[in-house]
């Protein structure tokens, strides 16, 4: 079964710092480009930051770059989203997801759009408090 679990959310104030992890099981980690997405309530899910198949490239959205990075741990099929200098407009359901890496010369890398996604975790609850 194909499950990606997040975690590490919760009440932080601004100004603090974060770190979420996406838990992967259920399929070869190494074969999707993982991104995040996050939702705050009444607007849209939106991309925060992917990550290509191979770790060639990761990719940010201007709301969040310089504060927020992407890595992965393979040998434990984990990526993580650690958020610096949070604001109250960072308050949303983070998302993490896997989904197509796409291939250029010896490099790869990932798209921010959520219909690239096809495995999607549960969602964890931020809240930056101000």
């Amino acid at each position: 079964e194909v499950q990606l679990v997040e975690s590490g959310g919760g009440l932080v104030q601004a100004g603090g710092s974060r770190r979420l992890s996406c838990a992967a099981s259920g399929f070869t980690f190494g074969d999707y480009a993982i991104g995040w997405f996050r939702q705050a309530p009444g607007k849209e899910r939106e991309g925060i930051s992917c990550m290509s198949r191979t770790d060639s490239s990761a990719w940010y959205a201007d709301s969040v770059k310089g504060r927020f990075t992407i890595s992965s741990d393979n040998a434990k099929n984990t990526v993580y989203l650690q958020m610096n200098s949070l604001e109250p407009e960072d308050t949303a359901v983070y998302y993490c997801a896997a989904g197509t890496s796409y291939s250029y010369g010896s490099g790869d890398y990932c798209r921010p759009q959520s219909y690239e996604y096809y495995y999607w975790g549960q969602g964890t609850q931020v809240t930056v408090s101000s």
